[in-house]
């Protein structure tokens, strides 16, 4: 059973680097047995959480609510669920936190969503639901007993004026109740830390963990950055690019990348990295050990 009496903003504070996963729910039979195979194969790890994320409109609540139950009941992991505020209303959202709290999740990650349509669609509000991420830290909070996570973006988030409105928002998350952070994935060490550096100027002093996608297909990263609003950077491009016709040296080049950024980001005093793992373990796992192998 996994342990769910503590708080996880006071072990990412206090405890040494975190190390945690995020998974999808995936859509069929199959990839279900592949989802718990990948549990599997990185629970001997002992991350500090894992975390399930949320099809856009609800469209996976059920199944997230059940796999992140079934992560509490039956695993020593500590797990994390993810909520969005697209296409629900306040009492859908009410309901969700209750089926959570009965399933013994009480650690949330509130995020607002993409729109309707994926990034660059207009954002419309439910018209009995929430406007901003921050109403639902507050719905969280307010809910009582839960310890409540939220997104942040190194390089903006897509929607917001620039880099100071962006972190300014982030620090109102925070004082609503956030005790943590979790960033878009992205592949420039200077962009994480610019991210925390703005946010405390803000008063933001929560634990801010970076979010690492491993390059193991240039064409899934390249699609996965567009999605996200994320730049694949020149440099990171110049590596790959002559490698693209060899699908293992791509992969190869991507564990690298991700083992420099990743090194480069503990050094730098991030409290720890927070893997996309896109429902495979292989790859977190290399990296893992590379981290550790690493004097």
């Amino acid at each position: 059973m996994a342990t769910l009496d503590h708080s996880l903003s006071a072990e990412l504070e206090t405890g040494g680097p975190s190390f945690s996963f995020e998974f999808f729910p995936p859509k069929d039979d199959a990839g279900e047995q592949q989802l718990w195979a990948t549990i599997s194969e990185l629970e001997p790890l002992n991350p500090t959480f894992v975390s399930v994320t949320y099809g856009a409109g609800g469209s996976t609540r059920e199944r997230t609510v059940r796999i992140t139950g079934r992560i509490a009941e039956s695993t020593t992991l500590l797990p994390v669920g993810h909520l969005t505020v697209v296409e629900q209303s306040r009492a859908d959202l009410e309901h969700v936190l209750k089926q959570y709290e009965a399933a013994g999740v009480r650690h949330v990650l509130a995020l607002r969503g993409d729109p309707q349509g994926g990034l660059g669609q207009p954002w419309r509000p439910h018209p009995e639901g929430l406007d901003h991420a921050v109403e639902l830290v507050e719905m969280a909070r307010d809910a009582g007993g839960f310890c409540v996570g939220v997104a942040a973006f190194p390089e903006g988030h897509p929607e917001a004026e620039d880099l100071d409105t962006d972190a300014r928002v982030l620090a109102s998350k925070a004082e609503a109740g956030a005790e943590f952070a979790v960033t878009q994935l992205f592949f420039r060490v200077e962009d994480y830390f610019a991210l925390v550096e703005r946010a405390r100027f803000h008063g933001c002093d929560i634990p801010v963990l970076p979010g690492i996608m491993p390059i193991t297909s240039l064409g899934q990263v390249t699609r996965m950055a567009q999605m996200c609003g994320s730049e694949l950077p020149a440099e990171v491009l110049a590596r790959l690019e002559p490698v693209a016709d060899d699908p293992e040296a791509v992969r190869n080049v991507g564990i690298e990348i991700a083992t420099e950024l990743c090194d480069n980001l503990l050094s730098g005093g991030a409290p720890g990295l927070h893997f996309y793992t896109l429902n495979r373990s292989k790859a977190t796992r290399e990296i893992y050990a590379n981290l550790r192998a690493t004097p």
